[in-house]
């Protein structure tokens, strides 16, 4: 495996933190994934990505794409295509660099192509105030 951008940027930030809210990923009003365990990903010059426990995702819904891509801070990533699909819909990192090895059996979807929702926690530890 080649080495991670952290070798030449070892400032770069990628910040990672598990939520217990409610995440629902659907396209066309197909759920497509649901969790309580998601990744949050926070990543210096990149918008918030949320990633689903692989176990969470309707993988019956999801087939391979062909399509692969590499980020020099997380690695090379394989991405998934609806069934019925052609473009990429969503991707993960297999074998992630060990900075971010949370990563592994994750998947994060497009947010311009599914709709990810995030929910309260329950159960909600603060209370709206009187």
């Amino acid at each position: 495996m080649e080495p991670s951008g952290y070798a030449e940027r070892p400032d770069y930030r990628v910040d990672v933190r598990r939520k217990r809210n409610l995440v629902q990923v659907t396209c066309d009003g197909v759920t497509l994934a649901e969790t309580t365990a998601a990744l949050v990903v926070d990543e210096q010059d990149h918008g918030i990505v949320v990633y689903v426990p692989r176990a969470d995702v309707r993988s019956e819904r999801l087939a391979p794409s062909d399509h692969t891509s590499r980020c020099p801070f997380k690695g090379w990533a394989k991405h998934w295509r609806l069934k019925d699909g052609a473009d990429p819909i969503a991707w993960e990192y297999p074998e992630p660099y060990t900075e971010v090895a949370v990563l592994r059996d994750h998947i994060a979807f497009y947010q311009d192509r599914a709709v990810v929702r995030i929910g309260a926690a329950d159960p909600v530890t603060s209370a709206p105030r009187p």
